[in-house]
């Protein structure tokens, strides 16, 4: 405990800002991801195979190749396209990407949880296909899939550690601590300390999840 007390003494600040960092980069790369996702999502609902299937490829891509290698490729490879891309923009782009396959996934199985019969009353009753599909289909999909989201959203917190592999303007967590690790011998109480930040992180998540799923059955 003494090694973490001086620890926290002399960089409690760089911790706070680390963290602060982390959760910006999950807020800012959740956002788009899940935006990018749902629209993935209702596009794949339309009866247009060619669309369905440059979709359904976008999202096995995304959702089975590691963050990591394609953080690479967006920082090294597309230079070689002149497609140049800042480190933070990188990041970012990364998570989204990522983000935004797995939340098509989810929702195409939250989307399968909603019963026919409710959508063929809704056409029966002149409601366009676009119509159904936001009115009906969607809100029911998307009260479905609160806890995996949540999930995602935690392991999307967690991937932000990415940044620690680009020269990135700023330390997030796992960065903080491969310098500290490298100026002193404090490594493994700033391991300890950055695991109970994301620890600390990932419930207060998982909490507001269970919430908001907890209002919306209520709400059903």
């Amino acid at each position: 405990m003494g090694e973490i007390s001086r620890l926290l003494t002399e960089y409690g600040p760089a911790f706070g800002q680390a963290l602060l960092l982390t959760w910006k980069l999950t807020a800012v790369s959740f956002v788009p991801g899940f935006l990018l996702g749902l629209v993935v999502a209702v596009l794949r609902l339309l009866p247009l195979p060619p669309l369905r299937f440059v979709l359904t490829v976008y999202v096995e891509i995304f959702r089975n190749i590691p963050g990591v290698a394609l953080l690479i490729f967006i920082v090294f490879a597309l230079p070689d396209l002149n497609v140049l891309i800042d480190y933070e923009p990188s990041v970012v782009l990364t998570l989204t990407l990522v983000c935004s396959a797995f939340t098509a996934d989810y929702l195409r199985a939250g989307i399968n949880t909603v019963s026919g019969g409710q959508v063929e009353a809704a056409l029966s009753l002149g409601l366009r296909p676009m119509r159904v599909i936001t009115a009906v289909v969607m809100p029911q999909a998307l009260r479905a899939v609160v806890q995996p989201m949540t999930s995602l959203l935690i392991a999307l917190m967690l991937s932000t550690s990415l940044a620690s592999q680009v020269p990135f303007p700023g330390r997030e967590l796992t960065a903080l601590v491969s310098k500290i690790a490298t100026d002193s011998a404090a490594g493994i109480p700033a391991f300890a300390v950055a695991a109970a930040m994301y620890v600390a992180s990932g419930l207060l998540i998982a909490w507001a999840g269970a919430a908001l799923e907890k209002k919306l059955r209520i709400l059903k």
